[in-house]
């Protein structure tokens, strides 16, 4: 089942970014663009534009455009949180998707400027987005608002800034938890969130969709964490960057078995906090397997 919608809605997503880069090849001078361009369709996973979709239709959307659109919104923030950090100054890496980063090809400093150019993008595009939905002007705001928090300082930037602080200390499950809670569960779980606002869910759904977010959020890094230690780059499409900065990770805290062991019991409970928000929703059920048990 998963592979067949993350092949067919990956297509519908993949429309809607190029929608989005051709929408922002008028936005942005050419400098910034191509860097932007270079970072937003170089392939990957399309998890958090898929997990919009996948939410707006649990919660009663009606699938069309405008949400694939909803969804790539969220893709601009992935992407420059991508290009932010690859930069030398942060995890200095050369390679993504297999693929050179930007910051290679186009200098760290227009990378930085193209990156930062996209987090307002992507809420012009999200209000463009809305608006196309018709989900009214209210929701309009909320869901730009909890796009912009999941980027910022209590969100990826801060998860970011804990990740830097992070480097050559030994951080207990807590302190780990909260790092990667922020830095990738923030945007996950608002693309969730995102999707249940548009479709108009209520606010038990709601919250149904922020512990599924939050618990497939911590079980994507650990399986990160997992891969980073047990693949090699070619196959992962990228240079484990972890060790090189001696920073702290789920395999180092709790050794390989049990970390693969805690993966698989955050997308138990994240299943779980769908069922007990009445969501039926074999998709995301099956999302959150495939989190877990991805090669990449």
């Amino acid at each position: 089942m998963i592979e067949a919608l993350l092949s067919d809605e990956k297509v519908e997503v993949e429309r809607a970014l190029e929608r989005a880069c051709e929408w922002l090849g008028d936005e942005l001078p050419d400098e910034l663009f191509q860097p932007a361009l270079h970072a937003v369709l170089s392939g990957g996973k399309r998890l958090r534009p898929l997990l919009c979709v996948v939410a707006y239709r649990a919660c009663g959307g009606r699938t069309g455009p405008a949400v694939y659109d909803l969804g790539a919104a969220i893709e601009l923030i992935h992407a420059y949180s991508l290009m932010h950090d690859d930069l030398p100054c942060m995890d200095d890496a050369d390679l993504r998707r297999g693929q050179p980063t930007p910051h290679t090809l186009f200098g760290e400093a227009v990378t930085a400027r193209a990156g930062t150019a996209l987090i307002p993008a992507a809420s012009l595009w999200a209000l463009t987005a809305s608006d196309a939905l018709g989900v009214g002007e209210a929701v309009s705001r909320r869901i730009v608002s909890d796009l912009n928090r999941a980027a910022g300082a209590g969100g990826m930037v801060g998860g970011q800034a804990l990740d830097l602080l992070g480097e050559g200390q030994h951080l207990d499950s807590t302190e780990l938890d909260r790092l990667h809670g922020m830095k990738t569960g923030a945007l996950l779980t608002a693309s969730l969130v995102i999707g249940g606002l548009a479709a108009g869910a209520s606010d038990t759904a709601i919250a149904g969709l922020e512990s599924f977010g939050r618990g497939i959020g911590l079980a994507f890094q650990v399986t990160d964490d997992i891969l980073d230690a047990t693949e090699v780059a070619a196959d992962l499409g990228k240079h484990p960057s972890d060790g090189l900065h001696n920073k702290s990770t789920y395999v180092s805290l709790y050794g390989l078995e049990e970390a693969t062991r805690r993966a698989r019991v955050l997308a138990e409970e994240a299943t779980e906090a769908l069922r007990g928000a009445g969501i039926d929703a074999p998709a995301l059920m099956s999302l959150a397997s495939y989190v877990v048990e991805r090669k990449r």
